[in-house]
């Protein structure tokens, strides 16, 4: 008997120039923002601030690219991208953050990685090569 198995898609979804949208957002897919949205976006894909955007909230992602304006608490799982044109105020938790020339930034910035631990090796030892002393 053959299983059927649902495949995901992933989905994209928009908030187009011109559009004014309060509330919650939960996406399991990417999401691209060119209108205005206050709130909080809880996203399992990649969030987009289009030239045009304008978050005033809570971003909670995998991956973010900044190119408008972001007045927000951000955490991004992978890498925030802020783009020559973004102009970001507010708290940043990732693990990469990426700045282009000519983007506006203000605020903190905490990098972690996302529950890898890294540790760093003890020096190399050699053997010293000089002959040792011994006691008879």
């Amino acid at each position: 008997m053959a299983k059927n198995k649902e495949v995901e898609v992933p989905s994209i979804n928009l908030l187009s120039s011109g559009t004014e949208v309060k509330g919650e957002i939960k996406v399991n897919g990417d999401f691209r923002i060119d209108g205005t949205f206050t709130g909080t976006i809880n996203c399992k894909g990649k969030v987009v601030v289009g030239p045009t955007g304008s978050i005033d909230g809570e971003i909670i992602c995998q991956n973010a690219d900044f190119s408008g304006d972001v007045k927000a608490t951000v955490k991004v799982a992978e890498l925030l991208t802020l783009k020559e044109t973004a102009r970001f105020t507010g708290d940043i938790t990732t693990n990469k953050l990426s700045i282009e020339p000519g983007a506006k930034f203000s605020g903190n910035c905490t990098m972690e990685s996302s529950g890898v631990k890294t540790t760093i090796p003890p020096p190399f030892k050699q053997d010293d090569p000089r002959p040792k002393e011994t006691t008879a």
